[in-house]
């Protein structure tokens, strides 16, 4: 069978294609065009279009097409179970659902900009999957450390080191700068990368994103930066004439489907909807 879908993957355009390979279709052919072509040349293939808006292997409220593949064909295997919330994690911009989404975003964002033919592309990313699957298959439960006892106590140190740290530790003056960095994006597009703010604040990358969520409300980078553009979306919403998908994409947004997410999981309400609730006041 014939399976299409948008050109240039990177989460759920990689992740789908594996599993329907490994559960679903083992002689399954995939298909990448433009946005706008996939429709179109859907009918023209005879192929089945999945991971865009209005069809049926998409994107359901806080799911991703990964979870939709998933429960449609009724697979059970607990592995599997735990790969989608780290390819949902990673695919939403929720990290916080899973910790692994966090890295598994970082592989594919560098995969992809490493690798411009997208069939290519797909052809490392099963690679990747393969790998996760065994991972989340035998060693899910096993921690770097555990089988080296000399590297164990180093860690309980360390760990023991910063929490007594923490108690006595001044705001360091970092913060402050950062946050005047964050501050001065607001009013422009959301371009905000982790490692050069590090570099403009000469601080080292991992040391910042450690240390982070202690002076920003207890949030991690992407937690912080997406709460900020939500504020500022809500803005332009009550006080400007701009469509939604301007909103979306003035305040950071790679697509309108992912900024109605984020927005509705920090105000419990869709962008439109929103909008209505505040012209009727």
């Amino acid at each position: 069978m014939k399976w299409i879908t948008r050109e240039r993957p990177k989460i759920d355009r990689i992740a789908c294609p594996w599993l329907i390979k490994k559960f679903i279709d083992f002689e399954a052919e995939f298909i990448y065009v433009p946005y706008d072509q996939v429709l179109e040349k859907a009918k023209e293939l005879d192929a089945i279009p999945f991971d865009i808006p209005d069809v049926e292997y998409t994107h359901y409220e806080e799911q991703c097409t990964f979870d939709y593949f998933v429960k449609k064909h009724e697979i059970k295997d607990p592995a599997i179970f735990i790969i989608a919330d780290i390819v949902r994690g990673a695919d939403t911009d929720r990290h916080e659902i899973a910790k692994e989404s966090a890295g598994l975003w970082a592989i594919s964002a560098g995969l992809s900009y490493n690798i411009t033919d997208d069939y290519k592309l797909l052809e490392t990313g099963i690679l990747l999957y393969d790998a996760l699957y065994s991972w989340a298959t035998h060693l899910y439960q096993q921690k770097h450390l555990q089988n080296s006892p000399f590297e164990n106590l180093l860690h309980e140190v360390y760990n023991k080191f910063l929490k007594d740290k923490k108690n006595n530790a001044k705001t360091p003056s970092w913060v402050k700068d950062l946050k005047e960095i964050i501050q001065d994006q607001i009013d422009a597009q959301f371009t905000l990368d982790l490692k050069k703010i590090s570099s403009e604040l000469d601080l080292n990358p991992s040391y910042l994103s450690r240390e982070f969520s202690k002076h920003f409300e207890d949030l991690n980078f992407g937690e912080y930066v997406r709460k900020q553009r939500i504020e500022k979306a809500i803005n332009l919403i009550e006080n400007s004439s701009y469509t939604l998908t301007e909103i979306a994409y003035m305040t950071g947004f790679s697509d309108q489907s992912h900024f109605t997410r984020i927005f509705k999981a920090h105000t419990g309400n869709n962008p439109s909807a929103y909008r209505r609730k505040i012209r009727k006041k």
